[in-house]
């Protein structure tokens, strides 16, 4: 026969742990011996092993109470229901452990592989890691608000940046990014940039610059500061784009008094710095 003492050893649990269980109604409390100590069988090891179990296993005291009293068949079903909600909480700590090594190697904090997968590919060809990271700053908002748009957003950005010209842009101002806003290298780029886009949106259509679908401007806005804070040479460039008939940065679109006209506010699959 056993102290509560050597009854909680036993079971791993603490003194404490065992009067709880008591006060609970779970595990039955035995009468006093002869010498006032409650003396306790391999049964109760047994029964506090499976309280035990069903706790660790985050099930509510009250549902374990009514597990115990149950039969054979009851009792298999609930275990195989407490099995499966485990193996969901594994799953998602998984994903949770995926995320973390991502953060460690740099980009993967609430980014969407693809994601990062674009943003290696702009360091592989040589863009300012500062421009790399307005994009990854800008992404992160944008797969938080949208994440079942980010495949087909990044799908026309990996698109674009396999066409050297628009890789240039990334390259020129990356050149750019510690040259006064005077530079006149950025009045260069806008006016290659604003000739391209042109081109691109005669060819293809101003909603393959605009994106499929509207955003508010408020959000537009936020991620826009995201960029000059990290890029300001962003800012100038936009100023010289919009005396050339473009407008915007997270949303590019034509410029109000260009002569084509298209006001929609979405993300851009084609700015040079982030969508």
């Amino acid at each position: 026969m056993l102290t509560i003492g050597e009854l909680a050893a036993y079971a791993g649990v603490t003194v404490r742990a065992v009067r709880h269980y008591h006060a609970r109604g779970l595990l039955p409390e035995p009468e006093r011996d002869h010498s006032g100590y409650r003396r306790y069988d391999a049964g109760a090891v047994v029964e506090l092993l499976r309280i035990r179990t069903l706790a660790e296993a985050g099930v509510p005291l009250a549902r374990v109470r009514e597990l115990l009293q149950a039969g054979a068949e009851e009792f298999a079903a609930a275990v195989a229901d407490i099995d499966r909600r485990l193996e969901a909480e594994i799953q998602e700590r998984q994903r949770h452990r995926e995320r973390i090594a991502r953060l460690a190697s740099g980009d993967g904090l609430a980014l969407p592989r693809e994601v990062v997968v674009f943003l290696d590919r702009l360091r592989a060809l040589g863009v300012d890691e500062r421009i790399v990271q307005a994009e990854r700053d800008g992404w992160i908002p944008l797969a938080a608000r949208s994440p079942e748009r980010v495949a087909e957003w990044i799908a026309r950005k990996q698109e674009q940046i396999e066409d050297p010209e628009f890789t240039g842009f990334y390259l020129d101002l990356s050149e750019a990014l510690d040259r006064g806003g005077d530079d006149p290298s950025l009045a260069g780029l806008a006016d290659r940039l604003a000739a391209y886009l042109t081109e691109l949106a005669d060819e293809r259509g101003d909603e393959y610059l605009g994106g499929p679908a509207p955003v508010e401007p408020a959000f537009v806005e936020l991620m826009d500061r995201l960029a000059f804070d990290t890029v300001p040479s962003a800012r100038r460039l936009i100023e010289l784009l919009k005396e050339r008939g473009w407008d915007g940065w997270t949303a590019l679109r034509r410029a109000p008094d260009s002569h084509h006209t298209n006001s929609r506010t979405t993300p851009s699959a084609s700015q040079v710095s982030r969508t």
